[in-house]
């Protein structure tokens, strides 16, 4: 994983990117991995809000957002990494806060299908794609829709010119080569991201 938000990553990167100047990251990021086109993108105050008064926040997501596509369907979109202990369970119960919280709003929303993205530092299915999509059919409501990156099963291919996703998850993975790190700088929303992160170090090793 990259070393920028190897500590605490559900924690740091919500502080870096849960903000309305950032919301054009978490776009592109989205987009890129659901292959969808975004037409609104909307911060939820959620995260933020329930995360102080949990124990450990740092485990409870990246971001939660509710998006409109070209199509004008709505969806909630949360983020997360997880680590290695109790990976179904987290996964399960992060999509539920995720789609419950859309009661916590007084803006009179309709209740919109969910999907996270979960991102994991190690190996858990079975397949060798290092994308994945897990559907729950649900008899009540939306079918329960997760989508799963593992990092561990990203390799990069020797001179390959990288396209948009193959740069998030070298990004994301951390290779700290430079000429990779060259490739994946060429695209302005990481670009973005890996300057943002170099200024909350940055701030809070002179704190």
């Amino acid at each position: 994983m990259n070393r920028k938000f190897v500590s605490k990553s559900n924690r740091i990167l919500r502080k870096v990117l849960n903000s309305k100047e950032n919301l054009d990251i978490l776009q592109d990021f989205i987009e890129t991995f659901l292959n969808i086109k975004i037409k609104k993108i909307l911060l939820n105050p959620y995260l933020e809000t329930k995360s102080k008064h949990l124990p450990s926040p740092e485990n409870f997501g990246i971001a939660d957002v509710r998006i409109e596509l070209e199509n004008n369907e709505e969806l909630n979109v949360g983020i997360q990494f997880i680590d290695g202990y109790y990976a179904q369970n987290k996964m399960l119960l992060y999509y539920a806060q995720i789609h419950s919280n859309q009661l916590e709003y007084k803006d009179n929303r309709k209740m919109a299908k969910t999907v996270t993205i979960n991102l994991l530092d190690f190996n858990y299915l079975k397949t060798e794609d290092y994308f994945n999509r897990i559907v729950i059919p649900s008899k009540v409501e939306n079918q329960i829709e997760l989508y799963v990156i593992e990092l561990p099963k990203f390799a990069l291919k020797e001179g390959k010119l990288l396209d948009k996703q193959e740069a998030w998850m070298a990004y994301l993975c951390g290779d700290q080569r430079e000429e990779i790190i060259k490739k994946v700088k060429r695209f302005d929303k990481i670009r973005k991201l890996d300057d943002l992160l170099d200024e909350y170090w940055k701030n809070e090793t002179m704190q």
